[in-house]
């Protein structure tokens, strides 16, 4: 009798851990995490993702959690920084003595002295009809008064700083639990994607050398210092390019979750992780002018701003598709551009499609996507594991290419609604400010854009 109650214990822990070992994911629940994954497309050929764990081990460890709070704490304490307290949690900044100046036309040359005369400053940067000022000694609250008052200017606002909206560093978790929770290998079945829907990445830029990225990478921009090498000094954009469009079923690395649509890498911010809205909105601009169909913003700002709204008003007119992510303060204080009308805002869910405890909520929340400890390409050839809602973001921004791929008439209104109409609802409400109209479904989105083209 003492044998067999042994044994009966024995027998009931085994079982829990291989009921834990193959807990399955809250979405896609018949696939597993296996280093290959074998799948059946419509044609009957298997379809086998040889890459979806990293093999060699070589992960870089980024305490990602401790460098934005030092970059927040040199921002809240640099004389040069001023900052915009929304409540005692949340905290928007800009540069204390730069002024950002959309004249309605471009001003004569001695027009510009004479401003730079006034206000004892120069001219920092110029973009079409949009000026960047630096005054010596007057605030940004006091250049905006005398720049406002002339009939010639349309707006006037400071130069209000964006930065990542990531937050977590963690280890690589050796899986890529991300892809079957969103119904990515059955989406396949549909579209893996095409070469003519461009995806731009506005971010700080991407490792143009990476092995898992070099071939999906086409000609971009610096919007920094104007050239064209976007190259990425800092992590964060090249992790955001990776799960969109890592070399997917080439043997190493990551699996990205397009195959083949090109990524227009798009440098907005520096090497610390920040970028003036000067610089996102021009950015953004020269995505939209170079064709890009889907752009995606991993960043945000609790301060709206004209000249952001207004590129992103500009890139909505043009038909591209705008994703952003909604943030990482656990606060439902708007934050942009996610919160601009038009943009599709995404926020974060974990393995167990549970909110990530970071995760910012609010009506402008349109749906949510995996952002928990995923797995992504890093600077310098490297990989690395990041968690926020800047990893949910690309999930949102990969789908729409994938969409527009296998249905490219549609319209963008098309393509937000069919990523909200077919998320799947998370609890018994179909809308909640935590999830939006719920987790995307790949699988479900691409089969109503197919339908639509029918």
């Amino acid at each position: 009798m003492r044998n067999r109650f042994i044994l009966g214990i024995f027998t009931l822990g085994l079982g829990l851990i291989l009921f834990a070992t193959m807990r399955p994911y809250f979405l896609d629940k018949g696939e597993q995490r296996n280093n290959t994954i074998t799948r059946t497309d419509m044609s009957s050929k298997p379809l086998q993702v040889k890459n979806v764990q990293h093999q060699n081990g070589q992960i870089q460890r980024i305490n990602m959690i401790k460098t934005n709070h030092q970059l927040v704490h040199r921002l809240n304490n640099s004389p040069a920084i001023k900052v915009i307290h929304h409540n005692k949690q949340d905290k928007s900044h800009y540069y204390e003595k730069e002024i950002v100046v959309n004249f309605k036309t471009i001003p004569p040359q001695e027009k510009i002295n004479q401003y730079l005369k006034d206000i004892d400053g120069i001219l920092k940067e110029q973009h079409e009809t949009v000026y960047i000022f630096k005054s010596n000694r007057l605030s940004a609250n006091e250049l905006e008064k005398y720049f406002i008052k002339n009939q010639a200017v349309e707006y006037a606002e400071p130069h209000y700083i964006f930065i990542p909206n990531e937050v977590n560093d963690t280890y690589y978790q050796s899986y890529q639990w991300n892809l079957p929770a969103i119904g990515t290998e059955r989406g396949w079945n549909l579209s893996r994607g095409s070469k003519k829907v461009k995806i731009a990445v506005v971010d700080t830029g991407v490792d143009l050398d990476h092995p898992d990225l070099a071939r999906r990478l086409i000609t971009g921009y610096n919007a920094i210092d104007n050239s064209n090498k976007p190259d990425d000094d800092n992590g964060h954009g090249s992790h955001v390019a990776g799960i969109i469009a890592a070399d997917t079923n080439n043997g190493v690395g990551m699996a990205g979750i397009t195959w083949y649509n090109p990524i227009i890498p798009v440098k907005v911010m520096g090497a610390d992780g920040t970028g003036g809205s000067f610089y996102v909105a021009k950015g953004i601009r020269w995505a939209v002018d170079h064709d890009a169909d889907v752009i995606n913003l991993s960043l945000g700002n609790y301060q709206s701003c004209d000249i952001l709204e207004s590129a992103i008003d500009y890139a909505l007119e043009k038909n591209v598709v705008v994703i952003s992510a909604a943030g990482n303060d656990n606060t439902s204080q708007r934050s942009y551009p996610a919160a601009y009308p038009g943009v599709l805002g995404v926020a974060a869910v974990d393995w167990d499609g549970k909110r990530a405890e970071f995760s910012n909520f609010g009506d402008y929340v349109d749906v949510a996507a995996p952002g928990v400890d995923i797995p992504s390409t890093f600077s310098n050839g490297k990989y690395a594991s990041l968690s926020g809602t800047s990893m949910a973001a690309p999930h949102v921004t990969a789908l729409a290419g994938l969409i527009r791929s296998v249905n490219p008439k549609l319209k963008n209104t098309d393509v937000v609604k069919i990523i909200t109409g077919s998320a799947q609802p998370v609890g018994k409400n179909t809308r909640s400010p935590y999830f939006g109209n719920g987790i995307i479904n790949n699988a479900a989105a691409l089969q109503m854009a197919e339908k639509k083209g029918k």
